[in-house]
């Protein structure tokens, strides 16, 4: 019997330790599927590409969205994120929970799309803290700091709306557990165990 995975979606303010965080998530759940996002994005130092994004030119990433391969897409700061579809259905339908980590805008559209997704949004434990991270990063420059914190508060003030869960990374390991807490309920929920009877329900009566 295989039961449908869960689309868990995660986001935050950059800064906040999101990546992180899913690492630690992934070591301690084996029924994990991190779904790759696309990017016309270069590549940061360290960055690989089919791990951490999938890079594509701009034409390409149009090119797909015509021909309706993304789940989610959005532009910032000129460049296209997005999830591509058909990995996330394949996964899904085989049983494993699949890790969206986007953009507050990309979870809106999944959400749209898939209202059965459960999203979470991980906060840091204060501002100050959130700009201290974003500094440490050295990836960019002061002006590029100030507008990702300005982001930031515009998200804090949407989120509600829109997320089913908050979690705060004051550190690592109790961010990840609070998630998994969140995924066990989910897979023990009314609706999955409603799904799993009815399953071994249709096999009992395929043996009658």
């Amino acid at each position: 019997m295989n039961k449908r995975g869960i689309l868990l979606v995660i986001s935050g303010p950059s800064g906040v330790g999101k990546g992180t965080v899913i690492n630690k998530l992934f070591d301690i759940d084996d029924n994990l599927y991190f779904s790759v996002s696309a990017t016309t994005r270069s590549p940061r130092p360290g960055e690989v590409d089919g791990v951490h994004y999938s890079f594509k030119t701009r034409e390409e990433f149009e090119r797909d969205i015509e021909n309706g391969e993304m789940l989610e897409y959005a532009e910032f700061g000129g460049n296209y994120y997005g999830t591509p579809k058909s990995a996330v259905e394949k996964k899904l339908a085989q049983g494993k929970d699949v890790v969206l980590d986007i953009e507050i805008q990309g979870a809106r559209n999944v959400k749209r799309l898939m209202p059965e997704a459960v999203t979470v949004y991980i906060l840091p434990p204060d501002m100050t803290e959130l700009k201290n991270r974003l500094v440490g990063r050295k990836t960019e420059d002061e002006s590029a700091i100030k507008v990702r914190i300005e982001t930031a508060y515009k998200e804090l003030r949407e989120a509600p709306k829109l997320y089913d869960f908050f979690v705060v990374n004051d550190t690592v390991d109790s961010a990840a557990a609070k998630i998994e807490n969140i995924l066990e309920a989910k897979r023990c929920g009314k609706t999955a165990m409603e799904t799993a009877l009815k399953q071994i329900l249709e096999e009992v009566d395929s043996l009658a």
